[in-house]
């Protein structure tokens, strides 16, 4: 019996071992990925370091990584100095009004594609799918122009009003979510005497939330970086974003080089906190589309 059982617990540490080799490919290319990894972060790394350093230690030819003497009061002194929370909120407010515009707007557009029939749907939807091709270049200067004729230049409605229209990934990405919705369940509803924006809530946006928050997500990634957007339509300093803010600490004669990385350390971080938050979603919301 003890024989059988030192048996058993040998074979089962041979197993254990056997499981836990690794062959000379696996080795090298999880060792590849480690040092292209170390190479995409080191960039952010060294955006903290110099957060971190003395004025007089950012400009020295003697490169460190880590600072002499960490100066923690740079982030205190950049909301000091600058009008950082103004820069926050304004950023914050754009990057909601998009969220929600696109939410609502690309939900029911996505809807109309998905699950209507109409004559020359699929011709729209085609021509819909075409303006994924036309670069922000081109449409700028005419944005700019139909903007200033209706006097919303220099204020916060040409960033987030255009988002209640929709736009094209982000329709196509819920039509292709919403086709996936059994239609016995809106079937069931109208029964019930739901109208269509009722079964449009109660039973066809429940089962598209993977994609509602691929959606979100990506409008807050896009908005809270924008920096070419406020460029061209702001021009007061109290509108300004925090892309702007950054930019603003670029002046002719000096670049305070430790704020501006400081603030780009504060606007980086809610980026981050999305990502690992939403990193999942990101993936079910994609991948359960058909998005290879």
């Amino acid at each position: 019996m003890a024989e059988h059982t030192i048996n058993r617990q040998s074979s089962a540490l041979t197993k254990f071992h056997k499981r836990k080799r690794f062959t000379p490919l696996q080795v090298i290319g999880f060792l590849l990925l480690c040092f292209f990894s170390v190479l995409l972060i080191f960039p952010l790394l060294w955006m903290l370091s110099t957060s971190l350093k003395a004025p007089h230690e950012v400009m020295s030819l003697d490169i460190k990584f880590i600072p002499n003497t960490i100066q923690w009061n740079n982030y205190l002194e950049v909301f000091q100095q600058y009008p950082v929370l103004r820069y926050i909120w304004n950023t914050l407010f754009i990057t909601t009004m998009c969220i929600v515009g696109k939410l609502l707007s690309c939900t029911l557009v996505a809807y109309g594609f998905a699950k209507y029939n109409a004559p020359g749907k699929n011709i729209l939807f085609m021509v819909l799918l075409s303006t994924m091709m036309i670069p922000w270049a081109v449409t700028m200067v005419p944005l700019f122009i139909i903007f200033k004729e209706i006097g919303w230049y220099n204020t916060l409605m040409p960033l987030w009003v255009p988002s209640f229209f929709g736009d094209a990934f982000s329709i196509f990405l819920l039509r292709q979510f919403i086709m996936g919705v059994p239609k016995e369940l809106e079937e069931a509803a109208k029964m019930d005497g739901a109208n269509v924006l009722r079964t449009l809530w109660s039973v066809v946006v429940p089962n598209i939330k993977p994609a509602l928050t691929v959606v979100a997500i990506f409008s807050f990634f896009y908005t809270w970086n924008d920096f070419l957007g406020p460029l061209i339509f702001l021009t007061d300093p109290q509108l300004a974003t925090l892309q702007l803010g950054i930019q603003a600490l670029r002046t002719q004669f000096n670049v305070e080089w430790h704020y501006m990385m400081a603030l780009s350390v504060i606007s980086i971080i809610p980026c981050l906190i999305v990502f690992f938050i939403g990193q999942k979603k990101i993936v079910e919301g994609i991948t359960m589309t058909g998005i290879k």
